[in-house]
């Protein structure tokens, strides 16, 4: 799974307890989202332009190792399932300097019509891709952390 982020963590997320804010870990997911979308060869100017895009639905979030002002992180994403309207995965959070796993954020996430705001069918590319995805993750030798509470 390659790493779709690499961030060294800024002196303004750390809280008072001396380590990265729980806030922070949410803005790297976001921050990973362009980079994502363009494994699909999607982009903005695309979701603007096809008024097709995708709503996360739910997420959880599991804290493993702190991580601290000046740590270098990468993102990685891990596809478990899909359909033709949603898809199930996590997103690893790892401490390049620390070599340590920091944190797992598991996701379900939909297609939207972005002219209606509603859900919608993935396109028929974007289903193909990560489907292809989803097969090729199945096949990693380890099994990836799920909460059991979340299902596409």
């Amino acid at each position: 799974m390659p790493a779709l982020l690499t961030l060294t963590i800024p002196t303004d997320w750390q809280d008072i307890n001396g380590h990265v804010n729980v806030q922070y870990y949410l803005r790297i997911y976001d921050l990973t989202g362009e980079p994502f979308l363009r494994l699909f060869g999607m982009d903005v100017r695309q979701y603007g332009a096809d008024q097709v895009g995708c709503f996360d639905l739910e997420h959880h979030l599991w804290y493993l190792a702190e991580l601290h002002v000046g740590d270098i992180v990468t993102a990685h994403f891990r596809f478990l399932s899909s359909g033709d309207k949603r898809f199930h995965g996590v997103m690893f959070i790892v401490n390049q300097t620390r070599d340590r796993l920091a944190a797992a954020l598991e996701f379900v996430t939909t297609g939207a019509d972005l002219r209606t705001r509603r859900t919608a069918k993935l396109t028929n590319t974007l289903a193909q891709t990560i489907a292809g995805f989803v097969e090729q993750h199945s096949r990693l030798a380890w099994t990836a952390p799920t909460c059991g509470a979340i299902s596409p």
